[in-house]
């Protein structure tokens, strides 16, 4: 039987990785300023992909999924997929919140910055859906599980 906050977590392995795989390609095209460059950026090492991969990897796994597990029951909404958008929406106005006010004005290079806001609006919605499903399939699986003859469900 696992708690919430470590079906936050699996969720949110799950979550980074649908995530990271929306980035890859942005990477090589170069459509967008990468994600992780951003990040990078923000803590003042503009350029260090790994150091933005890592702080990525760390904030989606071991960050937003156990406090997506911690707050799920609290957020707005019906669906866990919604419950995932809203939390994940949440989690971007405040990296926005430290971009705009911690990050240099050259965060965003040249003309992509509406375009990278826009990017990094649509990779955390998609991180909030995965986030949500995951988390209410691990949910439901403990659910068929722990039925007892006679006895209650545990959530």
């Amino acid at each position: 039987m696992m708690s919430r906050v470590q079906k936050g977590l699996v969720a949110g392995v799950f979550a980074t990785i649908a995530a990271s795989l929306l980035e890859i390609p942005n990477m090589f095209l170069n459509w967008f300023d990468p994600f992780q460059g951003v990040i990078a950026s923000i803590i003042g090492m503009p350029g260090n992909m790994a150091v933005g991969w890592g702080i990525h990897l760390i904030s989606g796994v071991f960050i937003l999924g156990p406090l997506f597990g911690y707050l799920c029951p609290r957020l707005p909404t019906d669906t866990p997929e919604t419950k995932g958008i809203v939390f994940a929406v949440g989690a971007w106005v405040v990296m926005m919140l430290g971009v705009f006010m911690l990050g240099d004005y050259r965060t965003f290079s040249s003309g992509a910055g509406f375009g990278t806001v826009a990017w990094l609006l649509i990779t955390h919605a998609v991180f909030g859906i995965v986030l949500g499903n995951v988390y209410a399939r691990l949910v439901a699986r403990e659910k068929r599980g722990a039925t007892i003859i006679g006895g209650a469900p545990a959530h």
